[in-house]
């Protein structure tokens, strides 16, 4: 069983003891689940009343928390507790599982793909004809390589993920499972008999040390590409549509979506269920909050928030207005009360 001292947690996480630093845990819990065996943390103030109920043995603060220990429990003061604890759970997580190199009897590899060395390719899944796989790469059961597509070194393609026809990824990419890279835009439009299916000639092109998460959809672009570049994390159940950009370092959480050739820049922060208007451009560094509807085009370095997205001061001010103007009614009515009781006293 693995186990750390409260002085080799701060070790490893530059980190000050509050407490005994000989005190031994053996796992990690959430402060609500912990005991006096595992380790867990508390990064804010908001939390704070946690430190006086919770049972675990260690706790990891930020520096704005730190105070001396109740009931025999220790702290470890830290400049960043949330990289710290990742740090911790690195050390208590399972051994990762090891695909030996092979090809499944079950699975479906055509004998134009190329397949580079020391490649897992997992029972039916399917490597079409022309397709590409980097060395090292992991392909799961049920996955889909299509035609021509090129899949990079060191991969992990989870169970039935879709990479479609000609669509690139680079070295790194993890995808979940239930992805769908490369299927077509959505477009259409009005002909005389309803309407018409716009072909989608394009391809999506996804970078290095990308991740995808689950029931993601990448679709390919009308023409060009449809480009994640490196480094981006995309949350379960995002929707990119055609011809789309997202710049390096971003981060997309679930169920955001980006409409037609919008162009997202380097390390932007779209939080939960973020829309994004078509053809407009969001500057490098933006921080969209959860919900908000962006409509327009958003400088590099604002945070908006809010449906139409604005900045904070303006969505404020919009959303104190409707209490402003009940108070404002509300002694508008006594004074014209006090101007009835006058008018009525002469």
């Amino acid at each position: 069983m693995k186990s750390l001292s409260a002085a080799a947690i701060a070790e490893m996480v530059n980190g000050k003891i509050l407490g005994d630093e000989n005190k031994v845990c053996t796992g990690v819990a959430s402060v609500r689940d912990a005991n006096s065996d595992t380790i867990s943390f508390v990064g804010s103030k908001k939390y704070q009343h946690q430190l006086e109920s919770t049972t675990a043995g260690i706790v990891l603060i930020n520096k704005d928390l730190e105070k001396e220990p109740l009931n025999g429990r220790t702290f470890i003061v830290c400049d960043n507790v949330d990289l710290a604890f990742a740090q911790v759970l690195e050390f208590f997580a399972p051994e990762p599982i090891v695909y030996a190199p092979g090809i499944h009897p079950a699975a479906s590899v055509d004998p134009s793909a190329k397949i580079g060395k020391d490649v897992h390719i997992g029972a039916c899944a399917v490597v079409d004809r022309d397709a590409e796989i980097g060395d090292n790469t992991v392909i799961l059961p049920g996955a889909y390589i299509g035609v021509g597509a090129k899949v990079g070194k060191a991969c992990y393609i989870a169970p039935n993920a879709v990479v479609m026809f000609r669509c690139t990824l680079g070295d790194k990419v993890v995808v979940h499972p239930g992805v769908v890279i490369g299927g077509d835009g959505f477009g259409f439009i009005p002909g005389p008999q309803g309407l018409v299916k716009v072909p989608q000639t394009g391809i999506v092109e996804i970078g290095s040390d990308v991740e995808i998460g689950a029931n993601t959809t990448i679709d390919r672009a009308r023409f060009g590409k449809t480009r994640i570049k490196d480094n981006v994390k995309i949350d379960n159940q995002v929707m990119i549509a055609h011809n789309v950009e997202i710049g390096e370092s971003s981060i997309l959480v679930a169920q955001c979506g980006i409409a037609g050739s919008a162009q997202i820049g380097r390390g932007v922060i779209l939080a939960a269920k973020v829309g994004i208007n078509g053809h407009i451009s969001i500057g490098d560094g933006v921080q969209v909050a959860g919900t908000s509807g962006v409509v327009k085009s958003v400088p590099a370095g604002s945070i908006v928030m809010g449906t139409p997205a604005e900045g904070q001061r303006d969505f404020m001010a919009r959303l104190m207005l409707p209490k402003k103007v009940e108070k404002l009614q509300a002694k508008i009515e006594a004074l014209t009360a006090e101007i009835e009781k006058l008018k009525a006293g002469n």
